[in-house]
């Protein structure tokens, strides 16, 4: 790529100006000051110095020279080719610096995306707001910096300026097409008799194809001039300022003065003398006047023909200005502004009243295709030869001059208008039906690159068969001639397989499900779906991919049919949603929303729960900018918009899949036990997606918050239950998965303290105070890990060393752990893990519970047993034995195999009839009826006909009612509940027993140790039966030892 290349196209450039500025007098006369205070002069007069500062540059990099000697002008390449290595690294380096840059662009577009999908801004007006944010952001990029950068590093910004130009250019064509929209000329624009461009106009409203070549032109004018606009604005340069004696030959006059006599110069001063006399003038004034008709060329490609009449006057050459624009100056473009602009034009129906209508406008058209043919074969200027060209539309002599890809479409778009809007006027002529006919039937039988006949033969009563086989058939014709070297500049070649000049091509030719491809196809890493959370390719082009998606989707929402429906909603998703994930890389969450709202469903929900499980373990502010991204822009509920993802139903997949095991390999079997209890920790997290408080702008505010609150109590008892069946262990370690829990809950829970509402109030009720009996069990838990620490550390001092004061906390630990221990399961308002009232399963179908479970079993020593199909039949025949003599008509199912996502875990289900006591009616006992006895036995290490000692260590439980078909219906948590109370409550009083011998043998017994055995033992406390058969063997053995101790302290 060339080191000097130019973002814009050259004759927009008003600072190359090295082979002009010499000739053009008028050009001194430019003001040199700038709005914007930049410099415009040239950043290195020659070629020494801009090595120099090569060097200069690269060394204060820090780069390896490589011995490389710049000193040396003759080594440039060498040079050259070494920066150009190095230039990946400053891009590095740059894309650092201009981060905030790219941030701006990606925060506007979801700004102003965000209020047009609100309906705070029409669509098409969207559309012109990215068109000038990506304007805004470039001139800050390319002019914005205050100090002045390097060669290699200005290179860059200038890419990157250009790149923002081409997407505005993008933009605008979009606007044109699909924006605009049609308006019908007014009637009071109408006259009779009419006007040859008052019928130009009205063809054009009509004709699809007239209409298309209309925009297309109006568009590439608009975008040339604002180019020349920000010229101005930036350097100060103005095109068409001149002085008024810049155009009358000032040198030919001087030479003619001095009686100088030069056969080939003219010897007259009017502007026909060079073509009378077949001469010329001063070269010099040639030069000049090739400077003024390029600059002419520039404004009638503008489209500014206004200051092209201007520029003629002011350069003395007033003639040229009837020859433009023949009927009083009046713009004569087939376009309802043009029209509207003109008004009634007087002056060209009086014209047509005397000389018949098209007589004069045709006339003027044939004129303009004689000069531009006779300037180019006296070897004339090639501008002069393309401003004459434009006006009639002949290729021939126009296309030469255009070397960009926008002045070659423009160009071929502008020439087949005038030739369709020419063939339209030739048909009001006398016979001009009958007459065209044979041209189009001559055309039809011609080669399409050869002409008819010459303009002198033909005359202008011909016109416009003189240009019509240089003009394309169709659009696709026009396409293809931008691609064909022998048509084209080889620039403009080059340029159409640039990014955004396909996408212009396919938005004129309207191939939307193209174009998507293109997109897909440039931003995709692969065919591979998976790779779809993974943003690749240029972050720009995913930012314009993903709004033109939306864009059209709005604008398009009433002519998409099946096929193409279909297209824009997944090709366009699958943009989205890269783009989507691009702004979650790069810590922009909070616009996520935005995008994924638009996604379908399924998309969206797992595009935030992927979001989401990456966000975990991220800060709290950070999650909580994804919290509001999905509250903000999702509804909340499926209900409210079922075509959507809603927030229900992406924290519901977040929630469920948080209690999956993670899959993990270590090199010892004991590891994986313990990453099973350290897991808690990240089942606990999720909770806090639901803690975080909504926006006062989301709607029904209350509500939401109430229905969080509800959600995190529900989900936080599931996880207490699965907690408290891993922290059976008698360690000091604490259970920090359910403190973690208790910590995120304590501050929702006393910002609102009255009970939430829902629709279930009795669910509401339950789970709170669910969630009450599990925060008392942990605290009096956290006092037993205290108590059981501070003796473990007492342990290790030898009894002479230890202080009274280390003797004095441990009983005091002790004291406390025991009072509290005996409060809970005295549970005199509130037994513990007990259901204020039973929720009664009402069928008169057969009713089913269903136990399904995830554990590892571990060896008394905490090691954990690899499964395998054996020790899966061996324990499935142990849980089925376990209450053998019970399950008579219960139709009671035990499977046990080995997890499919984690082979060290294997996965039990349970399935029986439910009956009256056990899932229908009453639950007296609270024990949690045959399932939870089956799972208890596995969890205390007392499964019948199996290894003595090993136990279950829950990963996962449910429980659930189900249907004859095995299809779930909802969760039966008096099951899981029972099977705590069954496993917590024993082991509560064992502990409390461990710690009533603690304290006898320090010296200190405690004063209600006998209430707790006698609570044990009453029936009316309804404990004894949850103890197993080697539990209460354990109770006599603490028992006996206190005992003993409390003889030897009385003797």
């Amino acid at each position: 790529m060339d080191m000097n290349m130019e973002l814009s196209p050259s004759y927009l450039n008003s600072g190359d100006l090295s082979s002009r500025e010499r000739y053009r007098r008028y050009g001194h006369s430019r003001k040199t000051h700038s709005t914007s205070g930049h410099d415009s002069s040239p950043r290195f007069s020659n070629a020494a110095l801009f090595l120099e500062n090569m060097k200069l540059e690269v060394e204060s990099l820090g780069l390896d020279m490589g011995g490389i000697p710049f000193d040396l002008a003759s080594e440039i390449d060498d040079g050259s080719c070494f920066i150009e290595r190095e230039s990946i690294k400053i891009c590095k380096q740059e894309q650092q610096d201009q981060s905030e840059s790219a941030d701006t662009t990606f925060s506007l577009f979801a700004s102003l995306l965000d209020s047009g999908l609100q309906g705070l801004m029409p669509i098409p007006d969207l559309i012109l707001r990215f068109e000038g944010c990506c304007r805004d952001v470039s001139e800050s990029i390319r002019y914005g910096a205050n100090e002045r950068y390097g060669i290699v590093k200005d290179r860059i910004m200038r890419q990157k300026a250009g790149i923002l130009l081409d997407e505005a250019a993008s933009w605008s064509l979009l606007w044109y097409l699909y924006g605009k929209g049609n308006d019908e000329l007014p009637e009071e624009l109408m006259m009779f008799p009419t006007t040859s461009h008052l019928e130009a106009c009205q063809f054009v409203a009509v004709d699809h194809t007239a209409q298309l070549c209309l925009r297309i032109v109006q568009w590439l004018e608009g975008l040339a001039s604002k180019a020349l606009d920000l010229d101005t604005k930036i350097r100060g340069a103005q095109v068409g300022t001149c002085l008024s004696s810049s155009g009358i030959w000032i040198h030919t006059q001087r030479q003619l003065k001095n009686g100088v006599s030069n056969a080939k110069t003219v010897h007259h001063l009017d502007f026909d003398a060079p073509t009378r006399e077949h001469a010329q003038q001063n070269p010099d004034d040639r030069k000049l006047d090739e400077s003024l008709m390029e600059d002419m060329w520039t404004l009638v490609r503008a489209g500014r023909l206004e200051e092209a009449c201007n520029l003629c006057r002011a350069a003395g050459q007033p003639w040229r200005v009837p020859t433009i624009c023949p009927f009083g100056e009046f713009n004569l473009l087939p376009s309802l502004e043009a029209l509207k602009k003109n008004g009634k034009n007087r002056m060209l129906q009086a014209i047509e009243l005397e000389s018949g209508i098209g007589r004069q406008w045709l006339l003027w058209k044939w004129a303009s295709y004689c000069a531009s043919e006779k300037i180019a074969d006296q070897e004339g200027g090639k501008f002069e030869a393309a401003v004459y060209a434009a006006q009639c539309g002949n290729l021939k002599r126009l296309l030469p001059v255009c070397t960009e890809w926008e002045s070659a479409c423009w160009a071929l778009a502008k020439s087949w208008l005038s030739a369709q809007v020419d063939i339209q006027v030739s048909r009001l002529r006398p016979g001009g039906m009958d007459q065209f006919k044979n041209f189009e039937e001559a055309l039809m039988e011609s080669p399409v690159e050869e002409d008819l006949t010459g303009p002198q033969s033909i005359g202008p009563s011909g016109w416009p068969l003189h240009i019509l086989n240089q003009q394309p058939r169709n659009l696709s014709s026009l396409l293809q001639k931008l691609h064909s070297n022998s048509t084209v500049h080889e620039s403009v070649t080059r340029a159409c397989k640039e990014q955004q000049r396909q996408i212009e091509m396919n938005l004129m030719s309207g191939d939307v499900p193209h174009l998507l491809d293109l997109i897909i196809s440039w931003v995709s890493p692969s065919e591979d779906a998976e790779s779809l959370s993974r943003p690749h390719g240029d972050p720009q082009m995913m930012r314009f991919g993903a709004h033109l998606v939306l864009v059209l989707r709005y604008l398009l929402v009433d002519q998409m049919k099946d096929t193409f429906r279909e297209k824009i909603m997944t090709v366009g998703d699958l943009i989205i949603q890269m783009y989507a994930m691009f702004l979650f890389t790069m810590q922009h969450e909070e616009l996520v929303g935005i995008y994924a709202s638009q996604l379908a469903r399924h998309r969206c929900v797992d595009l935030f729960v992927h979001m989401m499980e990456l966000r975990l373990n991220s800060s709290v502010h950070i999650r909580y900018k994804v919290f509001l991204s999905a509250i903000e822009y999702l509804p909340f509920s499926s209900e409210d918009d079922d075509t959507k993802g809603s927030f229900e139903e992406i924290i519901d997949r977040v929630l469920m899949r948080s209690r999956e095991t993670n899959v993990q390999k270590f090199k010892t079997s004991k590891d994986v036990a313990e990453q099973h209890r350290m897991q808690s920790q990240q089942k606990a997290l999720v909770i806090q997606w639901l803690c975080f408080t909504p926006p006062s702008t989301v709607h029904n505010t209350k509500d939401v918050t109430r229905k969080l609150i509800f959600y995190a109590l529900r989900h936080s008892n599931l996880l207490f239950r699965e907690f408290a069946l891993i922290s059976m262990w008698r360690v000091p370690a604490m259970p920090v998965g359910a403190h973690t829990v208790l910590s995120f809950l304590a501050e929702p829970l006393n910002q609102h303290t009255e009970v939430p509402s829902t629709d279930d109030d009795d669910d509401v009720h339950e789970n709170l105070r669910e969630f009450h009996d599990w925060n008392d069990y942990y605290t009096w838990d956290a006092k037993y890990r205290n108590w059981l620490k501070i003796e473990l550390e007492n342990a290790e001092i030898p009894p002479h060393d230890l202080s009274s004061e280390e003797k004095d906390r441990e009983v005091k630990a002790a004291q406390e752990a025991l009072q509290c221990a005996l409060l809970l399961i005295q549970g005199k308002d509130n037994p513990w893990m007990v259901p204020t009232q039973d929720h009664i399963h009402g069928s008169t179908l057969p009713v089913y519970l269903e136990l399904h479970a995830v554990a590892v079993l571990c060896t008394p020593t905490g090691e954990c047993m690899l499964p395998d199909a054996t020790l899966c039949a061996t324990l499935s025949s142990a849980l089925y034995s376990s209450v053998s003599k019970e399950v008579q008509d219960r139709q009671l199912m035990v499977n046990a195999s080995i997890s499919t996502r984690d082979s060290s875990c294997i996965e039990i289900a349970l399935r029986c009839l439910a009956v009256a006591g056990d899932g229908l009616g009453q639950h007296s006992l609270n024990d949690g009826g045959i399932l939870a006895t089956i799972m208890a036995a596995g969890f205390k290490g007392e499964l019948p006909h199996f290894q003595a000692g090993v136990t279950l260590e829950i990963s996962f439980l449910d429980a659930w009612y189900s249907s004859a078909d095995g299809s779930l219906e909802r969760q039966a948590t008096f099951i899981a509940r029972g099977l705590c109370r069954k496993c917590c409550m024993p082991e509560m009083v064992l502990r409390c027993m461990q710690i009533s011998v603690s304290l006898i043998k320090a010296g200190f017994p405690p004063e209600n140790h006998y209430e707790l055995i006698e609570l044990v033992s009453s029936p009316e406390s309804d404990i004894l039966h949850l103890f197993s058969q080697r539990q209460l063997q354990e109770v006599l053995l603490f028992e006996r030892e206190y005992s003993i101790h409390e003889m030897d302290r009385s003797s």
